[in-house]
This record gives structure tokens, C-alpha cells and sequence, in this order.
């Protein structure tokens, strides 16, 4: 067993260690399930913080993963500048929820990039707060601002909704308000990625099935056990990914992703002579 976990650990070391410097990554998902673990003799609830990007090309890739405290600004800013020192570039939008320190810590590692809150997760943090006689109709009237055809569009069908659902649910006005620059960052983005990048909902498929692996261990002795079975899980994803045909989004409709010279968050040389 001694040998068979080392094994695992020299390969989940390999997979976290590897190099991003060979393409750029416009689009980063980062989201988290919680597991249990030992730690100090206490049996506590751990975060597989788990980050995966959408290639210059439209290819997705499991980037990394780690395990700590997701509500914690630091970790967050130390698991970021771990993917950059490995040579992750190119970040134009972040998709992730609204965990504490997140946004700041995107701010301080990919300069210009943008944060897009998951919609789904704002969304539950909304209903939290009204009755659930008007939950259908509060849910109905926000999914509107995301069936409108342009930017132009979304961000006044926002302002409607917001103004009128303040009149009955004044902190759901509150809470759409202050959320309104990341909720509405996708559209910044060619509107045919939209609904790609506003929600983390593939990323929480891929956690459901580290939860649903995890849930047979039930305790782990510590988070480096956790850790070993969770690196395992991404590693089948990830070459899974590498191996299909499927593109998450087309590489033709990721040549229209604007590009600026000189910034970090520029595409490739490449990629920027295919979109001109």
C-alpha cells in the first residue's frame, strides 16, 4: 500500500508541477467541494480548491489543484502565484463564486484580468432570502437579464429587474446591486462564450465526482491523503480531455477574444495573427 500511495504521489506531483508556459489560458474556472480531514488531531472540513483553463485554442485543461482554507484571501492569493510561477498566462476572465479574498487576490496575480461571479451560485444566495412562495417568480425575472441579446441589453434589463424586485425584496435589490460589476463581467466577452463563462457548472461537475470519490474514504488521515485522491481524480479528467476531439468553445470563436499588445493577458503571437 506504502509503495502504491507513493506511486500516486509522485504522479499527482508531476501533474500539479507541470509547466502552462506553452499556450495562454483566456478563461480560468476555480471552484471548490469540501471533504473531511484530519488536521491537529481534529477532524475538520477541508476545500479541494480545483482550477481549470480554456485554451488559446478552445481545448479545456485541468490546470491544478490544492487543498486548504477556500475562504481564506491568502491561500487564494498563494494558489494563483503557484499556476503564474508555473507559467500560466494570458487570464482575460475568471470564473469562480464569490469566496472570500478571491477577487482581490485575482486583482494582485493577473493584472487586468476580470472576475465573472458564478450566476448559478448568486442566484441560491438570492432565494436564501425570499419567501419560497416568490422563489419562482424572483428566480424567473433575474434569468431574464441573461436572455437579452447583447450587452447593451443585459445591463438595462439588470437595472429593470434590480428596480423592480427592490419594491417587495429590497435586500435582493441590494444584493444584485453590489454583485453587479462581476455578475455582468461575461459581457465583456463575445456574446457566443457567454453562457460558457458566466456559471462555474462544469467545474461542479468534475467536484461531484471528487465529492462522490472522497465520500467512501469519509475521513481522510490527513490532507495530504485528500489531496493524493483528489490529484488522481483531475489527472484522469484532465487526460481525458486531452485525448477527445471535443473543443469546450471553437477555436475560430476564440480568435475574437480581443488581444493587447504587450499586457499579460494578451493571447499568443499566433493566436493573434489567426484573429487578424
Amino acid at each position: 500500500m506504502s509503495r502504491i500511495c507513493a506511486q500516486l504521489d509522485d504522479q499527482v506531483a508531476a501533474f500539479r508541477g507541470r509547466t502552462l508556459a506553452d499556450t495562454s489560458y483566456p478563461y480560468v474556472f476555480l471552484d471548490a467541494t469540501y471533504c473531511k480531514a484530519r488536521v491537529d488531531r481534529q477532524v475538520v472540513s477541508q476545500a479541494v480548491v480545483v482550477a481549470i483553463g480554456v485554451r488559446a485554442d478552445g481545448h479545456r485543461e485541468v490546470l491544478g489543484v490544492d487543498v486548504g482554507d477556500s475562504e481564506n484571501g491568502a491561500f487564494w492569493t498563494g494558489f494563483l502565484r503557484s499556476l503564474k510561477a508555473r507559467g500560466l498566462s494570458g487570464v482575460r476572465l475568471v470564473i469562480a463564486d464569490a469566496h472570500l479574498g478571491l477577487a482581490q487576490a485575482v486583482k494582485t496575480v493577473f493584472l487586468g484580468a476580470g472576475v465573472q461571479r458564478c450566476r448559478v451560485h448568486f442566484m441560491r444566495n438570492v432565494l436564501a432570502t425570499v419567501p419560497k412562495a416568490n422563489a419562482e417568480m424572483v428566480a424567473a425575472a433575474i434569468r431574464t437579464i441573461f436572455a437579452q441579446p447583447d450587452a447593451h441589453a443585459v445591463r438595462e434589463q439588470f437595472d429593470t429587474i434590480a428596480a423592480m424586485l427592490g419594491r417587495q425584496f429590497p435586500k435582493v435589490q441590494a444584493l444584485l446591486e453590489n454583485a453587479r460589476e462581476e455578475l455582468l463581467a461575461f459581457t465583456a466577452f463575445p456574446v457566443g462564450h457567454w453562457k460558457k463563462v458566466w456559471s462555474t457548472n462544469r467545474l461542479e461537475r468534475l467536484n461531484k465526482e471528487i465529492k462522490r470519490r472522497c465520500d467512501v474514504v469519509g475521513v481522510f488521515p490527513n490532507p495530504a491523503a485528500l489531496l493524493r485522491l483528489a490529484g488522481a481524480v483531475l489527472v484522469e479528467q484532465h487526460d481525458e480531455w486531452q485525448v477527445g476531439d471535443r473543443r469546450y468553445l471553437s477555436e475560430g470563436s476564440m480568435t475574437a477574444l480581443t488581444v493587447i499588445p504587450g499586457k499579460d493577458n494578451a493571447l499568443p503571437a499566433t493566436a493573434m495573427l489567426t484573429a487578424s
